[in-house]
């Protein structure tokens, strides 16, 4: 079989995504493996004293290419889902995790990677070389490489075991969202929804031979109903679909019983207990910390707690002044959970004299984009051109992003709309690595940018709230981190080997930039009168920036407390239900009580399918770090006049985006802020400073 015959085998440039078939998957993956296997056999039977080259040079020459050719099919897997593609993938899971358990236990490749650590060879590594080693042999460990012979094979099983059931979870969710469809006909009901959704709602319909509006839940089309909706039935009825999907409650949303993903949770948890212990871990808490920056699960807990501590006084303050808005303005005695978003948007509207709404007016898609790339291009002197290549779906656009002299340092995909058989939320996740090659060249790195926004109608461009604009400028700032390293060993370079819990920083870092003026003022055009964003809404946005921000730092705490303690002190075999124990967290550190119908944990696809398990902490932990860098952006402009700082970006670029993995990320921090982290700036950007 030859790359001409199956497009899943040609590396010779980008994935050829127009030739790519849920057949091709089997046969490539057969001959993938067969190469993987065949090159750890050889390194094994090597008699020859370890050298770098011997073996992690050659491993990776083999297993690189699997990796990227899985890369792609679980790629396709979450962007253009089928049934067919879905077989191929849910065939072949098993044999890539067997493969991947099989080699993190491999006890003889251990002892290599430890003899080169330990052998006159090391002391000559580049500083990255000696972190990736360690970074190896830290996964050799927690791979199962150390354990007894008699339980590696358990081990094994309950690697594949935690795969599939992580796939099912994802899966699950997404056959639900795309389950649902609420048809409207009564236009009277739609008061207040905005002309755009209901412009998105009435195309759905048409497209199903229907009359009327089609909502489903994915967010584009369940959210602007549950803030604008005057109808508080229909608001209730998306939201209790919404927040009981993949729940055994499925005679709220339209589901089946096999998509309970109530089951799925607790098996997992007891999974990764078991794992955590034979490692010898007290819990798959103490596991996951292990190459995070975070020392222990009692230290994450007590910066959650400190952090819910400040924020509570400004959540208490947000829910007693919603609830009175809402009673002497609404008229609602009691706020219900479907009340929360159509309250707290109008009660902005009366505060702040403006709507999402009216904001999003000024956000159409050409103007965001190119407002985005001047940013990247001033600061970290770069130029990002339009570029071609196969995509898997006409929405796509690819990108280069090139040194100012031409030279070729990374590209990109970015596929931003919402649509059925896409998995939901927002990621980057990288199609390529930066490495040396050995013919001398260099492999630049590709990254994939997925959103799920509202897509173009009546053949306009598409308009972005302003926090699809910060979701947009977030992921891109993963991107960055993934797209600008300097690194040439593969995995250190760009994202791969960075702490998970600082792997957030370069993203909300970039958030900032969304709410400086003299970036808004350039990427912003109304999309009828092409009017720039007018500074007194600019002002009035500005003066919202913290609206509920103490609320929705504590529905943050929430999330992550639940996470930290499923994976600590839970019992899955226990008496108390995954659902209790969010409960019981909400209940502990929330103002507004979590809603009885509330399933929402059987949707946390971040724990159970994303890769943040005993890890959600790390959105709040790495937020100190990134509102920290960007303060010294804000410290530039007080002399420089712009946060827009180039010398500032360089320096940035250089200590954060090109070091990538190949050192600890609080180095990195201190190579560019000159100290420790504080998290004085990010209680002064989140209105919470004393």
């Amino acid at each position: 079989m030859t790359p001409a015959d199956n497009p899943l085998l040609d590396f010779s440039g980008l994935p050829r995504f127009d030739a790519i078939r849920p057949e091709h998957i089997t046969p490539a993956l057969d001959r993938l493996l067969a190469d993987a296997q065949a090159a750890v056999q050889a390194i094994e039977n090597d008699t020859a004293p370890a050298t770098w080259d011997t073996v992690l040079t050659r491993l990776e020459a083999a297993t690189e290419p699997l990796g990227r050719a899985w890369g792609i099919v679980s790629h396709l897997s979450a962007v253009v889902d089928t049934p067919a593609l879905r077989q191929a993938h849910a065939e072949n899971l098993p044999r890539v995790t067997e493969f991947s358990a099989a080699l993190g236990q491999n006890l003889a490749l251990y002892r290599k990677y430890k003899a080169i650590a330990e052998g006159p060879e090391f002391a000559g590594l580049s500083p990255a070389r000696k972190m990736l080693l360690e970074h190896e042999l830290r996964g050799f460990r927690l791979g199962g490489a150390e354990l007894p012979e008699d339980q590696k094979a358990r081990f094994a099983e309950i690697q594949e075991a935690q795969a599939n059931l992580s796939k099912a979870f994802s899966d699950h969710v997404l056959d639900a969202t795309n389950a649902y469809a609420l048809f409207i006909e009564d236009e009277a009901r739609l008061a207040g929804v905005p002309e755009d959704a209901l412009e998105a709602a009435r195309a759905a319909a048409e497209k199903d031979g229907k009359a009327g509006w089609k909502f489903t839940l994915h967010f584009p089309s369940y959210f602007p109903v549950l803030q604008y909706a005057d109808d508080r039935t229909l608001r209730q009825t998306l939201y209790e679909a919404n927040v009981t999907r993949a729940s055994e409650l499925t005679a709220y949303n339209q589901g089946k019983p096999e998509w309970d993903n109530s089951a799925n949770m607790v098996e997992q948890l007891a999974l990764r207990q078991e794992e955590s212990r034979m490692l010898g871990y007290g819990n798959f808490g103490e596991l996951s910390l292990v190459p995070k920056m975070a020392e222990s699960p009692e230290q994450v807990l007590t910066f959650l707690r400190e952090l819910a501590d400040k924020a509570r006084p400004f959540a208490e303050a947000d829910w007693a002044e919603l609830q009175t808005f809402a009673r002497e303005s609404l008229g609602l005695d009691k706020l219900e959970p479907w009340d929360l978003a159509y309250a707290s948007e109008k009660l902005r509207e009366q505060r702040y004299a403006f709507s999402e709404q009216e904001v999003k007016q000024y956000f159409p898609e050409p103007q965001v984009l190119a407002g985005l790339f001047d940013v990247v291009q001033t600061l970290f002197d770069v130029v990002i051109a339009v570029d071609e290549a196969p995509t898997w779906h006409p929405d796509v656009r690819f990108y280069r992003v090139s040194s100012r002299d031409g030279r070729l340092l990374a590209q990109f995909y970015i596929d931003l709309y919402a649509r059925e058989g896409k998995r939901g939320g927002a990621w980057m996740d990288d199609a390529r690595g930066r490495k040396r090659l050995g013919n001398g060249s260099v492999q630049t790195p590709v990254a994939y940018l997925t959103c799920n926004f509202s897509a173009p109608v009546g053949g306009r461009p598409a308009l972005f709230t302003h926090d699809e604009v910060i979701t947009l400028f977030h992921e891109f700032g993963h991107g960055l981190h993934h797209m600008l390293t300097q690194v040439e060993d593969l995995g250190v370079s760009g994202i791969n080997g960075v702490e998970w819990d600082a792997v957030e920083l370069p993203s909300q870092f970039m958030e900032n930039f969304c709410w400086e003026w003299e970036v808004l003022s350039r990427m912003t055009r109304h999309a009828t009168t092409g009017e720039p964003l007018p500074r007194a809404l600019y002002d009035r946005m500005l003066a919202a920036r913290n609206f509920q921000n103490g609320m929705m730092t504590l529905r943050q705490i929430v999330f992550s407390v639940t996470d930290m303690q499923l994976h600590t002190d839970f019992d899955p075999r226990g008496n108390q239900s995954v659902l209790e124990l969010a409960r019981t967290v909400n209940d502990t550190f929330h103002v507004i009580p979590q809603a009885t119908l509330s399933r929402w944990p059987n949707s946390f696809s971040h724990i159970f399918a994303g890769g943040y398990a005993a890890g959600y902490y790390s959105y709040k932990w790495a937020e100190v770090l990134s509102a920290d860098a960007y303060a010294a952006f804000e410290e530039a402009a007080q002399t420089r006049g712009t946060v827009l700082d180039p010398e500032t970006g360089m320096r940035y670029r250089q200590a954060i985006l090109e070091a990538g993995g190949s050192r600890p990320a609080m180095e990195s921090f201190k190579a560019f802020r000159g100290r420790q982290p504080t998290i004085d700036a990010l209680l002064r950007h989140g209105g919470m400073a004393a």
